[in-house]
């Protein structure tokens, strides 16, 4: 939501892409997405980052002091990816309720303490500052899209109107003749193009 970088922007896209399937017919299948956040423990978590550096005796890095994520355990993850696909009837996009975000911080002098540390006497935490285009905290609805419950109270629908299936066919055309001959630059401009969302951040 509002991607501020390329991973975020392809995940948008994804979305869009998924839906277009849908929204094509004739295949028999049924397609859908699933917004959540970061599964602990999970590859490209940050727990076992963090784990590994206080093993090393610190520093902990953390990119903010006010930077926030939304957790999930991975059964809560899984259990409720497979609610969201009993409740598709095709081309949805599921938000799932994540909790209150959590201070990465926090997370950090918690990990800290449950290792047997002091935070900044036995571990220090060091703020190393945000990369380009990363987000001080995650939103999982944009401001403009709308949602509606469904049967599962930790569940909801994404409804929204964007043709989804153009989308999804521009995108297979750009792929098979011109996605290798441009440029890091022309790349991210194209994304931007169609996912109207995403703010191309300059280095």
């Amino acid at each position: 939501v509002n991607p501020t970088n390329v991973m975020g922007a392809t995940k948008r896209l994804a979305e869009l892409v998924v839906n277009g399937l849908q929204n094509g017919g004739g295949h028999g299948t049924k397609f859908c997405s699933v917004r959540f956040g970061n599964v602990l423990g999970s590859s490209g978590s940050v727990i076992p980052t963090f784990r590994e550096q206080i093993a090393r005796g610190g520093p902990v890095t953390v990119t903010h002091p006010e930077v926030t994520r939304y957790f999930m355990s991975i059964p809560e993850a899984v259990g409720l990816i497979l609610q969201s696909a009993s409740e598709a009837s095709g081309g949805e996009v599921f938000v799932l309720d994540m909790g209150e975000p959590i201070r990465i911080q926090d997370l950090a002098r918690q990990m800290i303490e449950l290792c047997g540390f002091v935070p900044e006497e036995d571990i220090k935490i060091r703020f190393v500052g945000l990369r380009p285009g990363e987000k001080l905290y995650e939103e999982p609805i944009h401001v403009g899209e709308n949602i509606t419950k469904t049967t599962h109270p930790k569940i909801s629908k994404l409804i929204n109107d964007l043709n989804a299936a153009e989308i999804l066919q521009e995108t297979k055309e750009f792929a098979a003749s011109r996605l290798y001959d441009l440029s890091q630059g022309e790349l991210k401009a194209w994304l931007a193009k169609v996912v109207l969302e995403y703010k191309v951040w300059e280095d």
